[in-house]
């Protein structure tokens, strides 16, 4: 399989990510679309160091990604869980301000 084949699958899938981050209202689904760009990210720096013996530092950064993604994904989830508690909505045009 070529490069371009996985460099192309990585900027659909980051266009969708891209997509549903800006459409979308509903925190969880906002945070899907940020884990697709993670991973489009992923597959990008897999590919070319696949393509690329002395670049072998791409499978060092996606394992640091994938790293940072699952903080940022509990982390995010955490918030969302306590602003739903507070606000009764996940809806992000809903929640105007955080009053404490």
């Amino acid at each position: 399989m070529p490069v371009e084949h996985l460099v192309i699958l990585g900027a659909i899938l980051f266009c969708i990510g891209l997509f549903v981050v800006l459409t979308r209202k509903n925190a969880i689904a906002v945070l899907i679309g940020v884990e697709l760009m993670l991973n489009a990210s992923n597959i990008n720096l897999v590919a070319f160091s696949h393509f690329d013996p002395d670049l072998l530092q791409g499978q060092v950064f996606a394992l640091f990604v994938i790293t940072v993604a699952a903080a940022e994904a509990a982390v995010a989830l955490a918030i969302v869980v306590k602003v739903y508690q507070y606000f009764q909505t996940a809806d992000l045009d809903k929640i105007s301000e955080l009053k404490g």
